[in-house]
């Protein structure tokens, strides 16, 4: 039977809502036939979908991966704005599992001063000498626990590599380069770490092979304190990456070591090591031949590589100087929709995983360990320093801070404000001379909260809370010290009394000091 509305009028069950609604259906389908363009009005809505989700529909802390509250945190720290929230969290804390609570001390030797920019300028070195265990040439203690992460110049663009690179120099901290090279736009002041990934770029030669000579004469040109070799990442472990050729500009083939134009490939496997053994063996040689501190960057998979890894060096004279711990959760640029979602283990169950190894073996006091994965926000690095950082590097906040507005395009080369594609129309816009200014405002910011937090702890460096200074939240239900959590033993996650004792001396005649009101004739201590 076919349905008009006169058939529909005939039935009596039917009330004049439905007759209206079905009015409304032929009007619209009318309306498709004649202007058929209004159909597809539905995929303009679901290409701006992210930013209908940030700006109108979700509340200050649904959208991800980073929530409102956290974009505007970081935006304001980069402009030197007013950073503070009022009237209370609207954080769901009630119903929420996983929820850090830092808990402040009552009394303490150390007094904080109050101004909203006071620590901003503060020393915040690492509690460790990067590489000083093991002998190293240029083992170097590292200015600032907060650097920046690899992002490679091609993933990111000339501009805003440029920004970064000057902004680190500003605030004393480090760049990594990221596995596409080291380009020109890195030279731009800033102190880096040079990554090497499974292409050897910026150290290979014609046919694509690593060239010790190149590697040698190229950490030789620029301001780099150490190496780092990349055996996954956060975003994509396990998978390697290709930059199509139309992307190959003559910058980034000069950085990359390949011709311009001709789509170059990251395989997902090195080929200069096989296993644990033959990779400490290369990296002692790295580390000989250059004198640099080097280490290894990876996520956290299967348990048996770094099993492997933390017997090799407990039984070998070979080791690495640091290892930076890669989250799951990270990501800055593209990867499969599994890969983002669902392959390595989230930061802190991971890195707990590789530390715990290392703390069993007596091993930890030799490694600086880096910690990577949304640690750009001050609770987050707060749980990451308990659990045993001594240094967090941030990517995709150090890309907010210089204009990332969360568009989610990078894997379209479509980034509407220039920080992460190659197209010269949408780079013109990002001006490196003042977003440097904004990624050095943010760091000294994110430095002076985690120096503030520190301090209600009663120490004088993030690096010194303890497991039992921060508890983790079960909705309201209960909450357990995040030591007990993660199963560490006592004195698990803080650096050794002499590495303390060193921080200690460098910081007492640095550190900020508040006022206190005088005391009273009735005083009593």
């Amino acid at each position: 039977m076919k349905w008009s509305r006169a058939s529909i009028s005939a039935l009596p069950v039917l009330a004049t809502a439905s007759l209206a609604a079905y009015d409304l259906a032929q009007k619209r389908h009318a309306l498709l036939r004649n202007f058929p363009v209004v159909g597809h009005f539905r995929y303009l809505l679901e290409a701006i979908g992210p930013e209908l989700r940030q700006y109108i529909v979700t509340s200050n802390d649904q959208e991800r991966p980073f929530s409102r509250d956290q974009r505007r945190w970081v935006y304001a720290s980069s402009k030197l704005e007013n950073n503070y929230f009022g009237f209370g969290t609207d954080n769901d804390m009630e119903n929420l599992s996983g929820y850090p609570i830092i808990k402040q001390r009552t009394f303490s030797s150390v007094v904080p001063p109050s101004g909203i920019h006071a620590g901003e300028e503060v020393w915040l070195p690492s509690a460790k000498v990067m590489g000083a265990a093991r002998g190293r040439a240029k083992a170097f203690r590292p200015d600032s626990v907060v650097n920046v992460s690899a992002m490679s110049y091609g993933s990111l663009s000339a501009q805003a590599v440029e920004a970064i690179n000057r902004g680190v120099a500003i605030c004393d901290a480090m760049q990594n380069t990221g596995e596409g090279g080291l380009s020109r736009y890195h030279r731009k002041g800033g102190n880096l770490i040079f990554q090497i990934g499974t292409a050897y770029f910026g150290c290979r030669d014609e046919e694509g092979r690593f060239d010790l000579a190149r590697l040698k004469d190229l950490v030789a040109s620029a301001p780099v304190k150490a190496i780092e070799v990349k055996i996954s990442q956060g975003a994509k472990p396990g998978l390697g990456g290709v930059l199509p050729g139309v992307k190959v500009t003559e910058a980034i083939a000069e950085a990359r070591g390949v011709p311009v134009g001709v789509t170059c490939v990251s395989p997902s496997r090195h080929a200069e090591f096989h296993d644990v053994d033959s990779m400490l063996d290369w990296v002692e040689l790295l580390a000989t031949e250059t004198g640099l501190p080097v280490g290894i960057k990876s996520a956290v998979g299967a348990s048996t590589f770094w099993e492997d890894l933390v017997r090799q060096m407990a039984t070998t004279d070979r080791g690495v100087d640091f290892i930076t711990v890669d989250g799951g959760e990270g990501g800055t640029g593209a990867a499969p929709l599994t890969f983002s979602d669902s392959v390595a283990l989230p930061f802190r169950l991971g890195f707990a995983r590789v530390y715990s190894l290392f703390a069993e073996a007596g091993l930890t006091d030799d490694i600086t360990f880096i910690g990577s994965g949304k640690l750009g926000l001050p609770d987050n690095a707060m749980v990451a320093f308990a659990l045993g950082c001594d240094m967090v590097n941030v990517a995709r906040e150090a890309m907010l801070s210089v204009g990332c507005i969360q568009s989610q395009r990078c894997h379209t080369d479509r980034c509407p404000t220039g920080v992460a594609t190659q197209d010269p129309w949408l780079t013109r816009g990002l001006d490196p001379s003042l977003k440097s200014v904004r990624l050095a405002n943010y760091i000294r910011t994110l430095r002076r909260d985690l120096v503030k937090v520190s301090e209600a702890c009663g120490v004088y460096h993030p690096g010194l809370v303890t497991g039992d200074d921060i508890e983790i939240l079960d909705r309201t239900r209960s909450s357990e010290p995040v030591r007990e959590v993660y199963g560490y033993q006592p004195g698990w996650g803080v650096p050794s009394d002499a590495d303390r004792d060193a921080l200690y001396a460098l910081l007492s005649e640095v550190a900020p000091e508040g006022g206190s009101a005088r005391q009273s004739a009735s005083a009593t201590g």
